[in-house]
């Protein structure tokens, strides 16, 4: 199916995502290393390590603090969490923290990978391109059950880990 911006964004509304951004992109195939999937694991923990600057995010995603721990430290990524290309790389996208964001698996990542399936056959194709590395639908941003609390503990949490980590470096 072959969409333009304003069917796609139509496509994601009906998907309770209407605040997901998208970005056109002609699919170049390309070769992918066969040892890609060892290097996108390191890229994972890399990528979730750099999340100290998203806690307002992650806050929203309620997590625990065990899971927010492990997450930040780049240790365990939680339960229903996915982090997804945003090109893939079959289709000319980076093995780079940049071509990365995070989202719930069920039900955005699901919907995410139902929306650019449809879009198989068509010369040019619509990929999700959420503004931060963490997306919270709009439809969903009910937050964690620590309001601001939370997101204070979170900040507080994910400041102390980045000094430390400066320091070490």
């Amino acid at each position: 199916m072959q969409l333009n911006q304003e069917s796609a964004t139509r496509r994601l509304t009906e998907m309770n995502m209407g605040d997901m951004p998208v970005i056109e992109i002609r699919p170049t195939p390309t070769r992918v290393d066969s040892d890609w999937f060892a290097q996108y694991k390191k890229l994972c923990r890399k990528f979730m390590e750099s999340l100290t600057d998203s806690v307002e995010e992650l806050a929203m995603m309620n997590l625990t603090q065990d899971e927010f721990m492990s997450l930040i430290m780049g240790r365990t990524l939680p339960q229903n969490i996915s982090i997804r290309f945003r090109v893939p790389l079959v289709w000319g996208g980076k093995m780079d923290t940049d071509n990365l964001f995070m989202c719930w698996t069920f039900p955005q990542s699901q919907r995410l990978d139902r929306f650019i399936l449809e879009q198989s056959d068509a010369q040019t194709v619509w990929l999700p391109n959420p503004a931060k590395k963490v997306y919270i639908s709009a439809h969903n941003a009910a937050g964690g059950d620590g309001g601001n609390a939370t997101a204070d503990r979170l900040s507080q949490m994910a400041a102390q880990i980045a000094a430390s980590r400066a320091m070490e470096q």
